[in-house]
């Protein structure tokens, strides 16, 4: 067991775990935040999916060592900025989200891609959710809503 530190959705956290545990892991099982989930285990569904110093990462192949001194953002954290409350409506207003399994991966990777791009194009937007697995809207949805976020979240991102 060892000691890590890192900032959890603004919050300093130490955790003594075994490092090379799964941050997927650690995040819904030692932390009890369930909006990351165990997809495919393997880093390519992206349902696990948080911001680690504002960049996408896939947590089901992230040893937790790997976050120490880290500004850690999940699903739970971003949910309570202006930002999200953006992106999830229009999500909910083009009909980008039905069972909700992939939508917190989708939610950040949207996040991520709009600091990066805040007026992607179609192709851009397809490139910055590219490891995001949905299996029951259909991308077309999900890119509206990721161009209606941009554009009423102007001056946001």
């Amino acid at each position: 067991m060892n000691n890590v530190t890192f900032t959890l959705n603004g919050k300093k956290t130490t955790l003594s775990i075994d490092p090379s545990k799964r941050f997927l892991d650690v995040l819904r099982n030692d932390l009890n935040l369930k909006g990351p989930k165990e997809g495919c285990g393997e880093g390519e569904c992206g349902a696990c999916a948080v911001l680690i110093d504002g960049d996408i990462v896939n947590t089901c192949i992230l040893p937790a060592a790997n976050v120490e001194g880290k500004n850690v953002t999940t699903i739970e954290g971003f949910a309570h900025t202006k930002k999200y409350a953006v992106i999830k409506e229009a999500f909910k207003e083009t009909g980008g989200v039905q069972c909700g399994f992939c939508t917190p991966g989708m939610i950040i990777a949207t996040e991520s891609l709009l600091n990066k791009n805040p007026s992607p194009s179609d192709e851009a937007i397809r490139i910055g959710l590219s490891g995001n697995l949905c299996r029951c809207t259909g991308y077309e949805l999900i890119i509206k809503a990721v161009k209606r976020a941009a554009k009423r979240g102007e001056g946001l991102w």
